[in-house]
């Protein structure tokens, strides 16, 4: 399989059919093998239905799966890539703000050796209220992470298949996978693409997902900076702790010395105290951090690398 696309649902039944006649106008003439998969996340209205009629329409290209209950996009959009065969995997809404059109155009970048292409609504359609808390937090992410993309909340993406895989998705961390594609050295483009006013319905994952989001960041910071060397990180916080508290006390033995004043006259001498124990705790999280990590590496023959291409080398190797 060439291609497949995958389409997280939830409470879309006016746009399903639309959209499913923009996919085929968009892709039917780019002679690929394609499927598209239609994930509904527990869909109240007559969503579900309309799948099945569309699955009943084209069992060729047109796959659905249902889930139990609503649980959020990202686990519809993970269950979608797992039941995908596609050598390419674009994400995208089912609510027709994100353009079919643009996928061809998007093949294309990932055909001149790009492994992650992410869409950039420039001209976004929406009010002020979703708008600047997005570019708020697009700034935020690429800061903390080192991936610069001026629009991390469209859906609308393309990757190739290696780059999905060796990681899983949780909470809200659908929009951090080009970072987790990066950490295993994807190239990545961000291209502009069309963005269109909702026709039916309204927005159904709405703003209340921006403290999820903030605390995934700090997963995802982790993850793709420490999750080989954790001790770096617990390490590094523990030195700077004791170093902090042993300043403090030599502030406090010269203040001794030189000026009479008592030691224990002040909070300074139990607060740089209980820093450096904090310290020493941190750097033995750290330990214990990097126990962990080898046992999760060893225990599942995961390689703490990732190759591109090898050459001259034999099948088997």
């Amino acid at each position: 399989m060439d291609l497949s696309i995958v389409v997280p649902v939830y409470n879309e039944e006016e746009n399903l059919p639309l959209l499913y006649q923009a996919i085929i106008k968009a892709v039917a003439p780019l002679n690929l093998q394609w499927e598209l998969i239609l994930v509904d996340d527990g869909s109240r209205d007559g969503s579900p239905q309309v799948l099945q009629t569309l699955a009943k329409q084209d069992p060729q290209h047109v796959r659905v799966v249902l889930l139990r209950r609503n649980f959020g996009q990202t686990a519809a959009i993970a269950a979608g890539i797992d039941h995908s065969s596609g050598e390419i995997v674009v994400l995208m809404d089912a609510d027709l703000q994100n353009d079919p059109a643009d996928i061809p155009m998007m093949l294309e970048k990932i055909r001149e050796g790009y492994d992650v292409v992410s869409g950039w609504r420039k001209n976004r359609q929406d009010d002020l209220s979703r708008t600047l808390p997005s570019r708020l937090a697009n700034g935020l992410i690429s800061r903390v992470t080192g991936v610069h993309l001026h629009d991390y909340g469209c859906t609308l993406k393309a990757y190739r298949r290696e780059v999905l895989t060796g990681f899983r998705l949780y909470g809200e961390m659908h929009r951090f996978i080009p970072v987790y594609a990066h950490s295993v050295g994807a190239r990545i483009l961000e291209v502009e693409v069309h963005h269109h006013p909702r026709r039916f319905g309204k927005a159904k994952y709405g703003l209340e997902r921006t403290a999820k989001v903030i605390l995934d960041l700090f997963t995802v910071k982790f993850l793709s900076s420490y999750s080989n060397k954790p001790i770096y990180l617990f390490g590094g916080v523990g030195i700077t702790l004791i170093a902090l508290a042993f300043l403090v006390l030599f502030y406090l033995f010269v203040r001794r010395v030189f000026f009479g004043i008592s030691v224990l006259g002040s909070p300074l001498f139990q607060i740089s105290t209980m820093v450096a124990i904090f310290g020493f705790q941190s750097i033995l999280m750290g330990l214990i951090a990097e126990l962990l990590v080898r046992t999760y590496h060893e225990s599942q023959g995961k390689p703490t690398y990732t190759v591109r291409k090898t050459l001259n080398f034999p099948p088997d190797v």
